[in-house]
């Protein structure tokens, strides 16, 4: 048995993961998703709030700005391939060279096209705002070099986090260390924007080292004009459809930066950081399992409908175990780890926490349509998700700021997850599936 994990499981557990091979690798695989992102969550938390409370709400609000603002552009790095490479990975292992090789130029491609269409918006949206125009370019410079995560695709396929792991939290380590002596320093906030762009730079050379160390090799790469078409043709509704994510997800900041001012951004930022902290528990069980899913959908239609519901089951149980407790301890949350300045997130958090829900099952629910291919539709439900939350931002925050920004993105949330379901009669199954997981996550 595969003794990095499962060792500290009860025995009773040991006893049914004995002689089950691949399941082991699941449990192995998602102890080192969620070790990844755990330390991530204590030490981004802990230098998260030393960040806030040096910088103020103010110019906070104004970093968390530019971080939205290239978020919004970052579909156009990541062309929607992650689901789709690892999909054809697991199906045909022997193109490895060329799905990993196409992947990466297409990455790459995408990445500097990501990167002057982020500048370039800033630049016409804000003429003015050197700082801003500072900010936004140095962050977005980043996203060139994401073109590497396409090593992700490879261990992701073999349920091999571990890789990953060690790689990308070597430059977590680094840059969080960098940014504790910017603070003592009293650096200026453009100091936080260059470590951020550097944490993604150390963060590909570690994939790298991390991708030779299993004995391959970048240089067997090779790219292919007919497989990136394919990669292409699969991935192109993911594209809008992480466009539409994107926007319900950070528009409320941009949005907030534009019709109120930076320090309310900065409040609101800090809600969304404390919710958001949650997120890497659907994102670190979704990779271990979405491989499941797809072989469960090639046996049988009811072993796959069968993982499905455990599956949403688990995430709605998951989300309420979090959901209840910060509801009530938002408040005292806030004050106690950012301050006074910050108190009025407390309100925000205990809306947007609800939100939670939704996005948990909306990570689940995306393997089922991974494994069914129908990218079109899965675009369809998260844009009218996306339309919801403008519309609601445009009608709430110009009457209550950051908590009705708050209210606007737990309805998308919601709509986009589970309320759009009913809109589509092939969706109608998949809808009751999440309402039973929604009214009783049973998962034994």
């Amino acid at each position: 048995m595969n003794q990095t994990w499962t060792k500290y499981l009860p025995s009773f557990l040991q006893q049914k993961l004995d002689g089950r091979h691949y399941l082991q690798n699941v449990v192995s695989n998602t102890g080192w998703q969620f070790a990844d992102s755990i330390l991530r969550m204590v030490v981004g938390l802990i230098v998260g709030i030393w960040v806030a409370r040096y910088l103020g709400p103010e110019k906070f609000g104004l970093f968390s700005y530019a971080i939205a603002f290239v978020a919004l552009f970052s579909p156009i790095a990541s062309l929607g391939l992650d689901d789709i490479a690892v999909r054809n990975l697991v199906r045909d292992p022997a193109d490895k060279e060329e799905t990993l090789g196409t992947a990466f130029v297409l990455k790459l491609t995408g990445g500097a096209l990501s990167f002057f269409a982020a500048t370039g918006s800033i630049l016409v949206l804000r003429p003015a705002d050197d700082l801003s125009h500072w900010l936004v370019g140095i962050i977005a410079v980043g996203a060139v070099f994401q073109a590497f995560t396409a090593i992700d695709f490879w261990f992701n396929s073999q349920v091999q986090a571990k890789y990953s792991v060690l790689a990308k939290n070597s430059a977590f380590l680094i840059c969080s260390a960098i940014k504790v002596v910017l603070i003592i320093s009293k650096a200026p906030l453009v100091a936080f924007a260059w470590v951020g762009m550097s944490e993604v730079v150390i963060g590909s050379a570690g994939l790298v080292v991390a991708y030779m160390s299993t004995g391959a090799h970048i240089l067997d790469w090779r790219g292919s004009l007919k497989m990136a078409r394919g990669l292409l043709k699969d991935s192109w509704p993911l594209v809008f459809s992480i466009i539409a994510i994107i926007v319900y997800q950070r528009i409320d900041q941009v949005m907030l930066g534009e019709m109120v001012n930076s320090e309310e951004v900065g409040i609101y930022s800090v809600a969304v950081r404390l919710a958001e902290v949650w997120l890497f528990i659907p994102t670190a069980v979704y990779w271990s399992v979405l491989p499941s899913i797809v072989e469960a959908r090639a046996i049988s239609e009811v072993l796959f409908y069968d993982s499905l519901q455990k599956y949403y089951n688990l995430m709605a149980l998951m989300a309420y175990a979090i959901a209840l407790p910060v509801t009530f301890l938002g408040g005292w949350l806030v004050t106690t780890l950012f301050g006074e300045a910050y108190a009025r997130a407390g309100m925000m958090l205990a809306i947007l926490i609800w939100a939670n829900l939704f996005i948990y099952l909306e990570v689940a629910r995306s393997s089922f349509f991974t494994a069914m291919n129908w990218n079109k539709i899965y675009f369809v439900t998260l844009l009218l998700g996306a339309v919801t939350n403008i519309l609601l931002n445009l009608f709430l925050i110009p009457r209550y700021g950051g908590v009705g920004a708050a209210i606007a993105s737990l309805i998308a949330y919601w709509f986009a997850a589970h309320g759009s379901c009913f809109l589509f009669k092939s969706l109608f199954k998949t809808g009751l599936m999440l309402s039973k997981a929604i009214a009783y996550p049973k998962i034994w």
